[in-house]
């Protein structure tokens, strides 16, 4: 770590649960960051800023006039533009000390398996159940920690997965694959700011998890309630019948 770096971390570094050490990890660690969208922007933009070394950005969309209003890595010239590359230039500006992958296209599960092999931590910021129960797949597989992330409306979720650990549930445990509903928010609207939030405390637990510092919230489903500024916390326990980390 060089003076330059010690100067752009110092306010991290001068934290006794980050330290050099912890500031180090970051800089050595790579994060798979599943969609480049309301809750994907400040996930990448709050972990490039932290300083973690690599990013791979997945999403094959481009950036569309509607999702100015919250997808906050992207502006008004990049318009048309694929939202991995509107990204990759957002973060780069931001610090161009950080590798930034780029991957524009849909992952079968093979594919997808690969970028999260790569991975120290994967953070999910799809608006889907398809994609959502795909990459837990692969995290499980790979024994990768999950943070996932929701919003929509004035509601936001987020909860951690540390599928090394044998006693941790896993996406799976929290919903089932068959008959869940899915609702979006291109169809029911989302407040702002709440995907901010939301991102931002995926970023929060992703910081956590990869430098060992503090407890996150693993076993834990976190709810916001943005309209009456209302929390809680869920216990959510392991599934022993769980399909996908049963034999884990």
């Amino acid at each position: 770590m060089d003076d330059e770096h010690l100067l752009r971390y110092g306010r991290h570094i001068m934290l006794p649960q980050v330290d050099i050490t912890g500031q180090q990890k970051l800089l050595d660690s790579t994060a798979l960051i599943i969609g480049m969208g309301g809750l994907g922007s400040p996930i990448a933009m709050y972990l490039a800023a932290a300083g973690v070394g690599h990013l791979i950005l997945v999403d094959f969309d481009v950036v569309e006039l509607s999702n100015l209003q919250r997808q906050i890595i992207h502006h008004t010239a990049d318009l048309g533009r694929l939202k991995v590359e509107s990204a990759r230039d957002t973060l780069l500006a931001l610090n161009p000390d950080v590798k930034v992958t780029c991957i524009a296209q849909r992952l079968d599960d093979q594919a997808l398996a690969e970028q999260v092999k790569q991975a120290d931590v994967v953070l999910d910021g799809s608006d889907n159940f398809k994609t959502r129960f795909a990459v837990n797949r692969a995290c499980v597989k790979h024994q990768t920690p999950l943070i996932s992330g929701a919003a929509i409306r004035m509601e936001g979720q987020v909860a951690v997965f540390m599928n090394n650990r044998p006693d941790s549930p896993c996406y799976h445990c929290l919903y089932k694959e068959e008959g869940e509903e899915e609702t979006r928010c291109s169809e029911t609207g989302v407040l702002a700011p709440v995907v901010g939030i939301i991102g931002s405390l995926q970023a929060t637990e992703a910081i956590k998890v990869l430098v060992g510092m503090g407890d996150n919230l693993n076993g834990w489903v976190l709810i916001m309630d943005a309209l009456h500024q209302d929390w809680r916390r869920l216990r959510l326990s392991r599934d022993p019948a769980c399909p996908v980390c049963q034999t884990r």
